[in-house]
């Protein structure tokens, strides 16, 4: 589950979104920031596959904290170790800002509280690398809708393929529910996604999202403290939580931000689509999640029907320009 980028680079990433955007990397506008800083010199590809790596390796880590602290305290620990790290880097400020700014960034806040709640959940009762693949729903409706092209709907066709080799791909033991969260969680990301560029425009860098953290973690509390409650505060459970917020957040932020400044959008829309083969992985590695032949053939129609629908909104909204 991700969090979005400040809105200069995010001119970078609006395949998800379906809106229009220069092909340009970013990195045209910022060449005075781009030489400095550890992560300059190294490839943006590379950069790209270890935010993914560490986006799915953070869910794996958390999977590992249900049973101590449930779905519910995992997703406040990783809120409010996030929130404090983007307050420490931002610090945002209230005064001046317009309720309807305010009202904008507490929207954002819930709506990512109740994606990661949805998506920890889901996360409880399948395996990781199948809740990932169906909540890739969310973006790709969000990619395809209002679209007119025929070809689009060979991605429609993909995804719906995909979507029914994973829910039968595990002889029946698949759980109703767990797919029903991850569907939902889905749907709040292709919210995330259209909300996601509202508050770039409204906030400068990503102090609008340090905001919506804040709303965010304190939407968990009761969450996390009926299903963590004491053992929140214990000290496995909080660097654990921690951890998670940091590869969650902290470092996928940081490195998609460096890649997103030299990186072509169609680039990293397709290195995006690698996501659910990555999460099946760290499923396996960390968690003893094997999947089926199906399963992983389901994960791969999802993944190329992401891939086609991030590059043919591309197109379509470079020829409107």
């Amino acid at each position: 589950m991700r969090f979005p980028l400040p809105h200069a680079a995010r001119r970078a990433r609006r395949t998800s979104a379906g809106e229009g955007y220069d092909r340009r990397p970013v990195a045209e506008e910022q060449t005075a920031t781009r030489d400095h800083g550890p992560l300059a010199r190294a490839p943006s590809a590379g950069l790209v596959l270890g935010a993914i790596a560490s986006v799915q390796f953070g869910a794996a880590l958390a999977t590992t904290l249900f049973d101590r602290v449930g779905p519910g305290g995992a997703v406040f620990l990783r809120l409010t170790s996030a929130a404090i790290i983007l307050l420490a880097l931002w610090r945002p400020r209230l005064r001046g800002r317009g309720r309807r700014e305010l009202r904008l960034a507490a929207v954002f806040g819930l709506v990512l509280a109740a994606m990661n709640l949805s998506f920890y959940e889901a996360i409880q009762r399948i395996p990781l690398g199948i809740a990932v693949a169906v909540e890739f729903v969310g973006p790709l409706a969000v990619a395809i809708v209002g679209s007119r092209r025929r070809l689009d709907l060979l991605w429609v066709l993909l995804a719906a393929v995909g979507i029914i080799a994973l829910t039968r791909g595990a002889a029946g033991s698949l759980s109703g529910l767990g797919l029903a969260l991850a569907l939902a969680a889905g749907g709040l990301w292709g919210t995330y996604i259209l909300l996601n560029a509202r508050l770039g425009l409204a906030f400068e860098g990503s102090t609008g999202l340090a905001l919506a953290m804040c709303v965010a973690a304190v939407a968990s509390v009761p969450v996390g403290i009926a299903d963590g409650a004491g053992e929140l505060l214990a000290p496995e459970s909080l660097a654990l939580g921690t951890a998670v917020g940091v590869l969650s957040s902290a470092i996928p932020y940081s490195f998609e931000m460096e890649a997103l400044r030299r990186i072509a959008a169609p680039v990293f829309g397709v290195l995006m689509s690698l996501e659910p083969a990555v999460a099946a992985l760290a499923g396996w590695v960390v968690l003893g999640q094997g999947l089926s032949a199906r399963s992983l053939l389901g994960i791969a129609l999802v993944s190329a029907a992401s891939i086609g629908a991030s590059q043919a909104s591309v197109r379509a909204a470079v020829a409107l320009q």
